[in-house]
């Protein structure tokens, strides 16, 4: 980081049980403005999950970027997608359920096992 970006000033003093207290400050200059192309569905979603903890789209990029650089590592989720090969077993398992060829709901253990020897 540039020294105009990073400001950084340090109180210390006394607290609690008389231990040495030390505060750092960091005052970051925003005078930057990163332009992104995204999904106007994507802008909107990720302003509402912005909105829902307190924060504008801008203020929660911003701090991401910086737990990026604090910690060095970009961590990034994606949903997994549904294969053929699952959708077809999901599609056989809910016709079995429909049909009552599943097993009925335990309520302990010995009903699971008496099942079991039929």
């Amino acid at each position: 980081m540039n020294s105009t970006a990073l400001n950084t000033s340090q109180d210390s003093g006394r607290g609690t049980f008389g231990l040495e207290v030390s505060t750092k400050y960091i005052l970051c200059g925003m005078n930057t403005v990163i332009s992104v192309k995204v999904d106007q569905e994507i802008k909107q979603a990720a302003q509402e999950v912005a909105k829902s903890a307190g924060l504008t789209l801008s203020a929660m990029v911003n701090s991401y970027l910086i737990q990026v650089v604090a910690t060095r590592r970009i961590e990034l989720y994606a949903p997994e997608r549904i294969t053929p090969g699952l959708e077809g077993l999901i599609s056989h398992v809910e016709s079995e359920l429909a049909q009552g060829l599943a097993s009925p709901i335990f309520e302990d253990p010995e009903e699971f096992l008496d099942d079991l020897k039929r």
